[in-house]
């Protein structure tokens, strides 16, 4: 089910200077911002988690799980060149769930890392803040780029719908409407960090159970149904 060759080619095409330029902003940005909290309102639980939760993943989890979801598919569909890729004798759903590993991979890399440090510079781990919101990152991880690696197989805007699900759904309408919350990755992964964390630091509009068989349950759909959406690309070029 993972091919290293198309591994490989995807980690080159996420990484290469343009992409990962923009891989790298906002990690810096939520270090920068969490060392100049520190340095004005000192360690304070409640900054801290304020700052994780409100900027690391309500914002810089989700846009960056955009970026390497969609871009771990989304170009090599937009150019055409994965037709060359589906000549290969490789099976369909091994494509899709190598991509996948690897666009877990670096959303992991480049939103659980800077979590995790921003949190020990705001407080040093206090209350299990930084702990806690790294855990509700790297799951969050994992459901974003099954998400987002569907979109860049089902549509050529990707990027886009991507965007205004990020910013627009879990960003405005999740703090504005309570019922679309339940529907929010980003509440699904603050109910596995609320058990981590101290009374009160984090909270979430969803149960654990329900938010544990929301992750998985997206992430086992989108996946299944990218390789699906690629048998079916695959089809439509052989006509």
């Amino acid at each position: 089910m993972y091919d290293p060759t198309v591994a490989r080619l995807t980690y080159r095409a996420l990484l290469g200077r343009r992409r990962a330029a923009i891989l790298f902003v906002l990690p810096a940005l939520l270090l920068v911002l969490a060392a100049a909290v520190r340095m004005f309102a000192g360690a304070d639980d409640q900054v801290a988690a304020n700052v994780l939760g409100g900027f690391a993943i309500a914002t810089m989890v989700p846009l960056i799980g955009v970026i390497a979801g969609t871009g771990a598919i989304g170009p090599e569909i937009d150019d055409g060149s994965i037709v060359y890729l589906l000549a290969k004798p490789v099976k369909r759903p091994t494509i899709i769930f190598t991509k996948l590993i690897v666009a877990i991979a670096v959303t992991m890399v480049f939103s659980a890392v800077p979590t995790l440090l921003a949190g020990l510079i705001l407080n040093g781990n206090g209350q299990q803040i930084a702990i806690a919101y790294t855990i509700a990152a790297l799951v969050a991880s994992i459901a974003y780029s099954a998400l987002f690696l569907l979109l860049g197989t089902v549509s050529r805007h990707a990027v886009v719908i991507g965007l205004v699900y990020a910013l627009v759904w879990e960003a405005l309408f999740g703090s504005l409407v309570p019922g679309a919350r339940t529907l929010s990755v980003q509440q699904w992964s603050l109910a596995v960090a609320e058990k981590v964390a101290g009374q009160g630091m984090v909270t979430s509009d969803v149960g654990l159970p329900l938010a544990t068989v929301l992750l998985a349950a997206v992430t086992v759909v989108a996946t299944w149904y990218a390789g699906q959406k690629l048998r079916a690309l695959k089809l439509a070029g052989e006509e």
